[in-house]
C-alpha cells in the first residue's frame, strides 16, 4: 500500500487507524434553527424520548404523540411542516430544546459527517455552529454519539 492509500485508509476510519479529526472538532450550537428549518426529511423518536418531550410541554405523551409524531413503518418520526420545518420549531427556537430526541443532540456528530474533512465542511455549509465554539475530543464526540 502506498502513503496515498495509507493517508485515505486512516481518513475513512478503518480499524486500528485514527480517524482524519483525531485532533478534535469544534461544534457550539447556536440555536439558529438551521438544522431544524426547510429541509424535509425524518427526526426519528424514541417512546421515552416522546415521554420526556411531553413533560417539557407540560402535556401528556398521548397528547404530545397525537400532536407531534407520525408512524413511519415501524419507526416514528417528528411532524413536518408543509415547508420542511419541523413542527416543533417556533421563531424562539426549539420548543423542546432541553428534551430533544437523540438525533437532534448528537447532531452534527452524525457518521455521514464524520466521514472526512470534505463532509465535515457540508456540515459547515448547512450550520453556523460547526467548527466553533466547544473543541470535543475523539472520545467526546464517540460519547456524544452514544448518550446523545
Amino acid at each position: 500500500m502506498n502513503a496515498s492509500n495509507n493517508r485515505n485508509s486512516k481518513q475513512r476510519g478503518f480499524p486500528g487507524s485514527r480517524p482524519w479529526y483525531a485532533e478534535g472538532l469544534r461544534f457550539s450550537c447556536l440555536r439558529c434553527g438551521e438544522c431544524c428549518r426547510g429541509e424535509p426529511g425524518y427526526v426519528w423518536i424514541t417512546p421515552d424520548e416522546i415521554v420526556a418531550a411531553a413533560d417539557s410541554l407540560c402535556i401528556t405523551p398521548a397528547e404530545f404523540r397525537k400532536r407531534f409524531v407520525r408512524k413511519v413503518d415501524d419507526l416514528l418520526s417528528l411532524v413536518e411542516m408543509p415547508n420542511g420545518d419541523c413542527i416543533l420549531w417556533s421563531k424562539e427556537g426549539c420548543r423542546i430544546y432541553a428534551a430533544r430526541p437523540s438525533q437532534c443532540r448528537t447532531f452534527p456528530f452524525w457518521g455521514e459527517y464524520l466521514r472526512s474533512p470534505q463532509c465535515w465542511t457540508a456540515a459547515q455549509r448547512r450550520c453556523p455552529g460547526v467548527g466553533t465554539g466547544k473543541l470535543y475530543t475523539v472520545e467526546g464526540i464517540r460519547a456524544r454519539m452514544r448518550d446523545g
